[in-house]
């Protein structure tokens, strides 16, 4: 006699022939077609191989154990910065707790949805190149009852997509950092009566002016760089117990890197004695690199001595143009030019201070490596507000002239290495190098405190909010 296999049971089914529902489910299946409609194909009552044993019988003895979480970070590249604090929140959930976290660093926008929010990233690049339309674009949509109507409207329009992108994850746990990630998101777990399950919490990226849209009141955390932004959160409707200030994440292998500026300066072929200046500029090779660098060549340079008094490193980012140009120049000082950097923690180790425009990460960098900033230019809106926070606390000044940045470096360098030391020492007092783990394990409090609910696998508790 021949076996006929039956058809593989969905988890729905089991779960209510074991708590003694069969009648119940059956009319259950009836009135859904045997499925469910609310969701979408992805969120259809389907096998999940987590949670099977070989048989193929479900393993109900999860619900409620202890098993990987996931975390879902959204992000999205609108500067360099964003990509940046998820790389560091991931790497320092890998460090603290291995295996017990999965985590995803995705831009939910770009890969699901269409226009304008998949095309973020150009229109930012384009906006920022045109410096008065960005301007424009921050503070056009600062009211809430604009960026409120604004967002509501997208929601709407991209909820199907917008649901699919986070549910295909399956998170436990949201971690925004980006200003547009938190009501679209927060909406969608509302509208899945998620909100009890899933831990929502913001890491706001800007050190102290930032857009409104970064608050919502609706999150379990807001992670706060400053104590500047931590006001604005309670100004714009955020509770205490909501707010947590630990400052910007920075990753991990640059803030507990152990590292000798001897030994840097002898692996990266630098002079061993000149006092050595970093010239930044940016992923893109942003700024005015160009006439800085060559100014410096000429200020570190003693022409009396007819000696160098410093050494200059420029970091030209993805600018190719830039790296040649200054590369068939002629200079006098000790000069290194590099393209695109991955670690910037040994080039940032082995000077003595840094320019830069004013980027949240880069500042937050150069602080724990205790490098006074000459901060050259800033978007406006977001990174305006970070000029003051670098100055006003003495570990830097501001100036757009490149001839006056490279007076003030070989002053620096000769008869002001007093005042370098001071801000120097400054610098390191507003650092935060332990804010990235301090922010993890927040967050890993916070998912221990969660109910039973939290620990029930996604696929059940999706199943569930469509009935009740």
């Amino acid at each position: 006699m021949m076996s006929v296999a039956s058809p593989r049971k969905s988890i729905t089914e089991k779960v209510f022939e074991r708590v003694g529902g069969v009648s119940y489910l059956s009319s259950y299946l009836k009135n859904n077609n045997g499925h469910n409609h609310h969701h979408h194909h992805h969120r259809e009552v389907e096998r999940d191989d987590d949670y099977y044993d070989d048989e193929g019988t479900m393993e109900l003895v999860q619900i409620g154990a202890e098993r990987t979480k996931n975390v879902l970070i959204l992000m999205s590249d609108t500067g360099g910065g964003h990509r940046a604090s998820a790389e560091a929140i991931k790497d320092a959930f890998r460090l603290e707790f291995g295996d017990e976290y999965r985590v995803f660093v995705k831009d939910v926008w770009k890969e699901y949805t269409g226009w304008p929010l998949n095309d973020m990233e150009r229109s930012y690049k384009f906006m920022v190149k045109h410096v008065q339309l960005w301007k424009v674009a921050f503070h056009s949509t600062s009211p809430r009852w604009i960026h409120s109507v604004y967002l509501a409207a997208i929601a709407a329009y991209y909820a199907k997509e917008v649901e699919a992108g986070l549910m295909e994850y399956k998170p436990d746990i949201i971690i925004s950092v980006h200003p547009l990630m938190q009501h679209i998101p927060l909406w969608v777990l509302k509208w899945q009566g998620l909100q009890k399950k899933v831990i929502f919490v913001t890491v706001i990226t800007d050190l102290n002016t930032c857009h409104p849209t970064w608050f919502h009141p609706g999150v379990n955390r807001c992670y706060c760089p400053s104590q500047e932004v931590a006001k604005r959160a309670l100004v714009d409707g955020l509770e205490e117990s909501q707010i947590r200030v630990f400052g910007l994440p920075i990753r991990p292998s640059f803030a507990r890197a152990v590292i000798s500026k001897d030994q840097l300066r002898e692996e990266l072929e630098m002079d061993p004695e000149l006092p050595a200046v970093l010239l930044m500029g940016g992923g893109e090779g942003m700024g005015p690199v160009k006439e800085t660098a060559r100014a410096l060549g000429e200020s570190l340079f003693d022409k009396e001595l007819g000696k160098p008094i410093g050494q200059l490193i420029i970091i030209c980012g993805r600018n190719k143009n830039l790296v040649a140009t200054l590369e068939s120049d002629e200079w006098n000082i000790p000069v290194k030019i590099r393209g695109f950097e991955t670690q910037m923690e040994k080039w940032m180790g082995s000077c003595d201070c840094i320019i830069t425009k004013a980027g949240p990460g880069t500042i937050a960098e150069a602080l724990i490596r205790g490098l006074p900033i000459i901060l050259n230019d800033y978007i406006p809106g977001q990174e305006k507000g970070n000029v003051p926070y670098v100055v006003d606390n003495g570990a830097g000044v501001f100036t757009r002239s490149p001839k006056e940045t490279a007076r003030i470096v070989a002053e620096w360098f000769s008869t002001k290495p007093d005042e370098l030391k001071r801000m120097s020492e400054n610098a390191l007092k507003l650092a935060q190098p332990e804010a990235v783990f301090d922010i993890v394990k927040d967050i890993h409090d916070l998912a221990c405190q969660r109910g039973p609910l939290a620990n029930i696998p996604y696929i059940l508790t999706s199943s569930f909010t469509s009935i009740i």
